[in-house]
């Protein structure tokens, strides 16, 4: 079971990992400020991924799901704000 979590967690993180690169070299190609502010979100998920990895694999005794927490937090605030200031 823990083998089947370790991968679970691996492939979230290169997932928003591979996410962040390719919304910055759209954001790139087109200059598009909504795949920027994207790309800031995935980034800040990616954290979360690698924190929750840390959290729950590697440190089993330390509590960090406040820590963890606030990135996604600051990706999902910041994605708002992007959409927000693109309608405006």
């Amino acid at each position: 079971m823990k083998i089947s979590a370790e991968i679970v967690y691996l492939l979230c993180t290169v997932t928003s990992a591979v996410c962040t690169v390719l919304l910055l070299r759209g954001y790139r190609r087109s200059r598009s400020r909504l795949l920027m502010w994207s790309a800031i979100c995935f980034a800040c998920l990616f954290l979360n991924n690698v924190l929750l990895f840390v959290d729950v694999i590697v440190f089993t005794t330390v509590n960090l799901s406040v820590w963890r927490l606030v990135p996604a937090a600051v990706g999902v605030a910041l994605l708002c704000y992007g959409f927000i200031e693109e309608e405006a």
